[in-house]
């Protein structure tokens, strides 16, 4: 085998894979990229068994072949070559020799027979969603999956489309994030999709109209981006019924800007952290709410200017999980729609009908 390249081309190939390459692996091949010419194309493949990447690049191929190098060592030395075109050599043993201007690596391949082959996916029933908006809508839910491995189906988001419209929702023991958007498709689906899958897919999408398309089979799905493709495993069981969760009456509800709001969440943290337990206090009067956090170091007082429907209410969360939500809102205004102090709040944004995140309040023990 033996082909050239430039290095920007290869570098973001392998940069693109190595994001399905994991340090934690028994099967020492996984840790591996299979590098394979044919048909005057270059292929690049990682995969852990549950995410698979690969991606095709530009090159010109002398020879057709294939080979398994080191993931870290190969990036590595790629990234270190000057800015020029590559030349990769491969002989009858998988030996690999790397030349680019005055230097010159010698890199043991592996058998690229021994590399497990990615799941074949039927792409016959394709939803097409522009990257950016894909993209923004998995930033604007990845941040509630659960990190706690008890219950694995809330480690993913739920990818559902019903009548068109496709919703995607994370949540965990304390809040909820869903987003939703019409993509005027009438096949209907309802999938797990694991939250480091959809993580690692956002950071190769677009911020560009271009469409990605998405495929399923009963345990797998298939991310076509351009030239690049991500299969990964679905998780198996039951997602919880969120529309059970949300509720679709409130009793007061608040108006305020986002970025003041969130930027005297963000002060009253700072004594919130020291007492390790993120607790703010909210106290919400027409025209103003009060933010206060007390710890052994001190205590703080915000102030922000609101508008109240409805009664004054206290109430108490955990800062992390406000911050977290305001921290994506891209709208400049936001609803907080209350019923007690201790049924769940639920925050929206102004102008857009499409993204509800709920929050459950921290239970404030009376003196």
């Amino acid at each position: 085998m033996k082909f050239t390249s430039s290095k920007n081309s290869l570098l973001e190939g392998i940069l693109t894979v190595q994001k399905a390459v994991t340090g934690k692996t028994t099967l020492p091949i996984l840790e591996g990229i299979l590098i394979n010419c044919k048909n005057n194309e270059l292929t690049l493949t990682a995969t852990d068994l549950d995410l698979g990447i690969e991606t095709k690049i530009d090159c010109t191929v002398i020879s057709n072949g294939a080979v398994v190098l080191n993931s870290r060592l190969f990036g590595e030395i790629i990234r270190k070559l000057p800015d020029m075109d590559i030349e990769i050599e491969v002989d009858s043993t998988y030996n690999t020799t790397i030349v680019c201007g005055k230097s010159k690596f010698n890199l043991i391949g592996q058998n690229p027979d021994e590399y497990p082959e990615l799941p074949v996916i039927n792409e016959n029933v394709m939803y097409r969603i522009p990257q950016d908006l894909l993209r923004n809508m998995i930033r604007q839910v990845i941040f509630a999956v659960a990190q706690d491995e008890t219950r694995p189906i809330l480690t993913g988001v739920l990818f559902e489309v019903k009548d068109g419209i496709l919703s995607m929702v994370a949540l965990d023991a304390y809040r909820l994030a869903l987003r939703s958007s019409n993509i005027g498709s009438k096949n209907d689906i309802s999938a797990v999709i694991p939250g480091k899958t959809l993580s690692e897919v956002s950071k190769i999408l677009l911020t560009s109209d271009d469409e990605v398309s998405i495929t399923f089979t009963p345990n797998h799905i298939l991310f076509t981006i351009g030239d690049t493709r991500v299969i990964s495993r679905l998780l198996e069981g039951e997602y919880m019924n969120y529309r059970q969760i949300i509720p679709e009456e409130y009793k007061m509800r608040v108006k305020a800007n986002t970025r003041a709001l969130q930027e005297s969440i963000e002060r009253a943290s700072l004594m919130a952290n020291e007492g390790k337990t993120n607790l703010i206090k909210m106290d919400i009067k027409a025209g103003i709410m009060a933010i206060t956090s007390n710890s052994q170091l001190g205590n703080v007082y915000e102030e922000v200017p609101i508008e109240l429907e409805g009664d004054d209410i206290e109430i108490a969360f955990n800062s992390k999980y406000f911050l977290d939500v305001l921290k994506i809102i891209d709208c400049e205004e936001v609803y907080l729609e209350l019923s007690s102090s201790v049924s769940p709040c639920i925050i929206k944004t102004v102008d857009e009908d499409g993204y509800v995140y709920l929050i459950l309040p921290v239970r404030l023990i009376a003196h």
